[in-house]
C-alpha cells in the first residue's frame, strides 16, 4: 500500500471519530476540520466532528489547518505505519468514548439505516435488526416526511453539506415521541464523495418536556397574571395585554419610561424605593404587596414579584416582574379591619356593660338578699298585723253591736219622750178644762150667792152652799193652777229631756255611723293585710327568684365575659 493510500485511510479514521487532538475546537463548537490547508496543499479531506452536543446551545461551524509538522510526521517513510498504529488506537478510544455516551447512527447518503450503537437502538426501541436497511423516515412524522424540505435535507447531505446541531421531533418505537439534538455529518472517501452520513445525537426528550413545562407555566402567567419586563436602570422593556389592562395604558406609551411613572411621587423619591431596584440589579428579587396608581390615578394595589433574570454568565441583564390585582381584597381588607375595629370597639362597650352588670348583679345580689329578709320581717309584721286587725275587728264588731242597741235604746228613749210631752200637752188641756169648769163653777156659785141673796132667809142654805161650792171652785182653780204649774215644770223638764234625748239620739246615730264606717274600714284593713301577707310570702318568693336570677345573670355575665374573649382572639387571628 503506498504511502499515499495509507495517509488517506489515517485521515478517514480521524474523520469518523473526530479524535485527533488537534481537530478538538472550543465552548462545545460543532468543527469542521478541512486538510487544504497543509503546505502541500494535495490532499484535501473533510472532517467533521461534534464536541458536547448534549449541551443544548448554538454551534457553529469554523475551520481548522491541520499543523504541517503532523501532516510530515505521518508521511515520513520510516515512522509512518508506527504513527498510523497510534492513530489508529487513539481514534478508537476517542469512537468508543463518544460511542459510550452518544447516541451513533450511520446512513448511507440516501437516509438508508447502515448501523447504530446501542445508545441509538435504547433511544428510540428498536433492536438493530428492526431498522437497519430501512429509511430514516420511519423516525420522522409522516407530515414531516413528505415534506419538500425534508427531501432538500437528504439531497444536502449527500453533497457533503453537514447539518448543524438541531433539536428534532423523532417518532420511537411504538410511536413514542423523543426529542434529540443531533448533528448529521458527511463522510467523505479517499476521493471527497460522500459514502455514508454520521448522525451524533443526545436525548433531549427530558429537557424539552421541562422546557415545554416551563414555556407553558410562563404562558399560564402570562395568560393569568399582568405581566412586564425592565432593564436594570427600571425602563421598561416590554408589558403584556393584562399588565396595560390594569394600569390603563397601551405598550407604546410606557415602552422605554421607567417604572416610577406607576408609584407614587412620594414613594418614588424614597430611600427604599431606590433600595428597591440596587437589590435587584444585584440579583435579589422582591415580593409583597405594592400600592400603584394608574393612568388617570387611580389607585391599585398588586401583590407582585420582581425577578432578576440571569444571562449565560449568571449575571443580571434583566427583570420581570409576575403581578396579580389585588384590589378588591385590599378594599376588602380594609374594610373587615374597619369593622374588626368597629366591632372591637362595640366588644370593648360590652365588656365593659358586662362588667358593669356582674357589678350590679353582684350589689343587687345583696340587695336581693337584704330585701327578702327585710320582706320576711315585713311578712311577719304583717301576719301579727293581721292578727291585732282581726281582734279590733271582732272589738269593733261588738262596739257596732253595742251602738246598734244604744242607738235603739236612745230612740225609745226619744220615743217615750215624746209620748211623754204629748201627754203633759194632754195634760195641760185636762188642766185647761178643769179651770174651765172650775171658773164655770165659781161663775155658777157667784150666781148662786146672788140668787141666794134675793131669796133673803129662804136663800141662806143655799148661799152657804153656793160659797163651799165657790171656796172648792177656787181651790179646785188653785189646784188645776198648780197642776199646770207642775205640769208647765214638767213639760219644760220634758222638753229639755227631750232636746238632750235628741241630741244625744244624734250622737249615737253620729257613733254608730262612725262605728260602722270603722268597722268597715277595719274590715277592708283586715282584707288589706290579708293581701299583704299573701303578697309579702309572694314577693318573698319573687325575691328568692330574683336572687336566683341574679346568680344566673353573674354566671351568663361571665360566660358573655368569656366569649367576648375568644371573639376578640378570633377577630384577632382574622386580623
Amino acid at each position: 500500500m503506498s504511502m499515499r493510500k495509507r495517509t488517506e485511510l489515517m485521515f478517514q479514521v480521524a474523520i469518523r471519530t473526530g479524535g485527533a487532538s488537534a481537530c478538538q475546537g472550543r465552548d462545545g463548537d460543532r468543527i469542521r476540520r478541512t486538510a487544504d490547508a497543509c503546505p502541500d496543499q494535495r490532499w484535501q479531506a473533510r472532517a467533521i466532528a461534534v464536541a458536547n452536543t448534549s449541551g443544548g446551545f448554538p454551534v457553529r461551524q469554523v475551520g481548522i489547518r491541520w499543523p504541517a509538522s503532523y501532516l510530515e510526521m505521518v508521511m515520513n517513510a520510516g515512522k509512518g505505519w508506527a504513527m498510523f498504529g497510534r492513530f489508529k488506537q487513539d481514534a478508537a478510544a476517542t469512537l468508543a468514548a463518544v460511542s459510550g455516551t452518544q447516541a451513533l447512527i450511520e446512513f448511507k447518503p440516501d437516509g438508508t439505516i447502515l448501523t447504530a450503537n446501542n445508545a441509538f437502538l435504547s433511544l428510540m426501541g428498536y433492536s438493530l435488526a428492526e431498522i437497519k436497511g430501512q429509511h430514516h423516515r420511519m423516525f420522522v412524522d409522516p407530515a414531516d416526511a413528505a415534506d419538500p424540505a425534508y427531501a432538500r435535507f437528504w439531497s444536502d447531505l449527500a453533497s457533503g453539506r453537514a447539518v448543524p446541531a438541531q433539536e428534532s421531533r423523532r417518532i420511537a418505537k411504538g410511536g413514542r415521541p423523543v426529542w434529540i439534538q443531533g448533528s448529521y455529518n458527511p463522510v467523505l472517501d479517499g476521493r471527497g464523495r460522500v459514502y455514508k452520513v454520521v448522525k451524533v445525537a443526545s436525548d433531549v426528550t427530558n429537557q424539552r418536556l421541562r422546557a415545554a413545562d416551563l414555556s407553558g407555566q410562563i404562558e399560564a402567567l402570562g395568560r393569568s397574571q399582568a405581566v412586564i419586563t425592565f432593564d436594570l436602570d427600571g425602563h421598561i422593556l416590554d408589558a403584556n395585554e393584562n399588565f396595560l389592562s390594569l394600569m390603563g395604558y397601551r405598550l407604546e406609551d410606557v415602552k422605554g419610561r421607567h417604572h416610577r411613572i406607576f408609584v407614587d411621587p412620594v414613594d418614588a423619591s424614597s430611600p427604599a424605593y431606590r433600595s428597591l431596584w440596587n437589590d435587584l440589579r444585584q440579583g435579589r428579587h422582591s415580593a409583597g404587596e405594592f400600592r400603584r396608581l394608574t393612568r388617570d390615578g387611580r389607585e391599585v394595589y398588586i401583590h407582585a414579584t420582581y425577578n432578576p433574570i440571569l444571562d449565560m454568565n449568571g449575571k443580571v441583564f434583566k427583570v420581570v416582574k409576575f403581578a396579580s390585582d389585588i384590589t378588591a381584597q385590599v378594599k376588602a381588607r380594609h374594610s373587615n379591619e374597619q369593622v374588626l375595629a368597629l366591632v372591637q370597639r362595640y366588644l370593648d362597650d360590652i365588656v365593659q356593660a358586662v362588667e358593669v352588670s356582674n357589678r350590679q348583679a353582684v350589689e343587687m345580689s345583696g340587695a336581693t338578699e337584704q330585701t327578702s329578709a327585710n320582706i320576711q320581717a315585713v311578712a311577719v309584721g304583717t301576719d301579727q298585723l293581721d292578727g291585732s286587725i282581726r281582734s279590733i275587728a271582732q272589738n269593733m264588731n261588738q262596739s257596732r253591736d253595742a251602738a246598734e242597741r244604744v242607738f235603739a235604746q236612745v230612740d225609745a228613749v226619744g220615743q217615750a219622750m215624746a209620748r211623754l210631752v204629748d201627754g203633759t200637752s194632754a195634760m195641760n188641756g185636762i188642766v185647761s178644762l178643769i179651770q174651765d169648769i172650775a171658773g164655770q163653777i165659781n161663775l155658777l156659785a157667784l150666781n148662786a150667792t146672788i140668787e141666794s141673796a134675793r131669796a133673803g132667809e129662804a136663800g141662806k142654805g143655799f148661799a152657804v152652799v153656793a160659797t163651799e161650792v165657790k171656796g172648792l171652785a177656787r181651790q179646785a182653780s188653785e189646784a188645776t193652777q198648780r197642776i199646770a204649774d207642775e205640769i208647765g215644770t214638767v213639760q219644760h223638764v220634758a222638753d229639755d229631756v227631750a232636746s238632750q234625748v235628741s241630741h244625744i239620739h244624734d250622737a249615737v246615730a253620729a257613733v254608730r255611723s262612725l262605728v260602722l264606717s270603722t268597722a268597715g274600714a277595719i274590715d277592708q284593713q283586715s282584707s288589706v293585710a290579708r293581701l299583704m301577707t299573701r303578697n309579702m310570702q309572694e314577693s318573698s318568693l319573687a325575691v328568692q327568684r330574683i336572687a336566683g336570677n341574679v346568680g344566673d345573670i353573674s354566671r351568663s355575665t361571665a360566660l358573655a365575659n368569656d366569649q367576648v374573649t375568644r371573639v376578640r382572639e378570633a377577630l384577632s387571628a382574622l386580623a
